[in-house]
């Protein structure tokens, strides 16, 4: 089904027969026989942009049953997307190492704790062909797992189930590390945590060091259509200077650096309710950014991209709390004690407010887009990309009455805490 090119195929094209064997086998054994399979497409324009999800129908006979399985597939999105597409070799090695080597370590130090496995759907096939990245997951809408919307802004019950995971992940990241042999780090044994921003492309810093300067004079242009906010366009213009460090070392800290997410937001998150519809499970998706980093780094990017402020602001420290509640849960059953206080996890959180900012920039424009405005990716020069994106935040925040309050509560939050002054 595939050529030795690229620039003819669809996403979908990529997948083979061989490769929904070995999911099959990986999942089902070895006595599994695939028998048909098919590709069927179910997301919606704005659910995924740097690369394809899409879903494959399998039929197969085991022990002399006809049985089916449906498989949910990432893939190389091959849009022409000129150097950021250098990126997707490193997003796919990143995630496909997450699964195969971090998540089977992690697990086994949370279940000889006594505690559950982390709440991620089980990988079966990571194919990193160049060019032609693919990987497999099990299908959580069986489960009935289902991505929230993201235009709502998630709920209280919502946040504070992804907060206690993420603590559950770094609490197992930071047991891993007191496992280590001595001189041995979480990067120089998962090389692929290393690579970040500046280093996932020989030109990276080259592109991001300007997608950073867009990203603040969006934030910029939104404020002067607003007005009253000149303090806040001030401090905004003030971080371009910075720029270099904000992307690398001030993501650090030595007592809260773990292996971090990197990209958890509403659309790489699925929850599962009861009758009554709450919220009562949660998995987390998408590993494509996963990183050594301080918590306070996953902590800042999930609330201000996918909370709103009237449920972020007055109940955040309860949300900090139930965080480092379950961090604690997780390190107390592995019989070491808590390390740090719910004073220091906050004073943390803030020292990072500024990922949290720059978050909500490059967020609530596009959180908020309708389905059918998301724009096209696909054969887009940067400079265009950037000038789309603008528009489109220029436009919401005048013609979404959700845009402007939910923009502007995390710079009022910013300014009340003395982040801005």
């Amino acid at each position: 089904m595939a050529s030795s090119g690229t620039q003819n195929l669809t996403p979908q094209s990529l997948i083979t027969e061989d490769h929904v064997t070995k999911a099959l086998n990986s999942d089902k054994g070895s006595d599994a026989v695939l028998e048909s399979w098919k590709v069927v497409d179910f997301t919606k324009p704005g659910d995924n942009y740097a690369s394809i999800v899409t879903s494959v129908e399998v039929k197969y006979q085991m022990n002399e049953q006809e049985c089916e399985v449906t498989y949910v597939i990432k893939l190389n999105s091959l849009r022409n997307l000129g150097g950021l597409s250098a990126l997707t070799p490193m997003n796919f090695a990143k995630e496909g190492g997450f699964y195969g080597e971090v998540v089977p370590a992690l697990n086994e130090i949370l279940v000889s704790a006594g505690q559950h496995p982390l709440r991620f759907p089980k990988c079966f096939l990571a194919s990193l062909e160049d060019g032609k990245e693919q990987l497999y997951f099990e299908d959580l809408r069986a489960m009935d797992f289902k991505m929230y919307d993201r235009r709502k802004g998630l709920s209280k019950d919502h946040t504070t189930l992804v907060m206690a995971e993420l603590a559950r992940l770094h609490s197992a990241s930071y047991l891993l590390m007191t496992k280590l042999s001595e001189g041995e780090t979480v990067g120089s044994k998962y090389e692929f945590l290393c690579k970040d921003f500046f280093e996932m492309a020989p030109n990276a810093k080259e592109m991001f060091l300007p997608m950073f300067e867009h990203q603040v004079n969006t934030g910029v242009m939104m404020l002067e259509k607003v007005g009253g906010y000149e303090t806040v366009i001030r401090w905004l213009n003030s971080l371009k200077p910075e720029a270099e460090t904000l992307f690398t070392t001030y993501m650090k800290s030595v007592k809260f650096n773990s292996i971090c997410h990197g990209d958890c937001w509403n659309n790489n998150i699925l929850f599962r309710y009861d009758d009554e519809g709450h919220p009562i499970d949660v998995m987390l998706l998408d590993l494509q950014m996963c990183r050594e980093a301080s918590i306070a780094s996953d902590l800042n990017y999930f609330l201000y991209s996918s909370v709103s402020g009237d449920v972020r602001v007055p109940n955040i420290d309860q949300i900090m709390s139930v965080y480092h509640k379950s961090y604690k849960q997780v390190l107390e059953a592995a019989g070491l004690p808590m390390y740090f206080d719910e004073k220091e996890l906050m004073e943390e959180f803030r020292a990072k407010n500024k990922i949290g900012a720059l978050s909500s920039i490059g967020f609530v424009p596009i959180i908020l887009l309708e389905p059918e405005e998301a724009p096209e990716l696909a054969d887009s020069d940067w400079e265009t990309l950037v000038q789309e994106w603008r528009a489109i935040a220029l436009d919401k925040l005048k013609t979404n009455p959700l845009c402007q309050p939910r923009f502007l509560s995390v710079f009022d939050e910013l300014m009340e805490t003395g982040l801005i002054s």
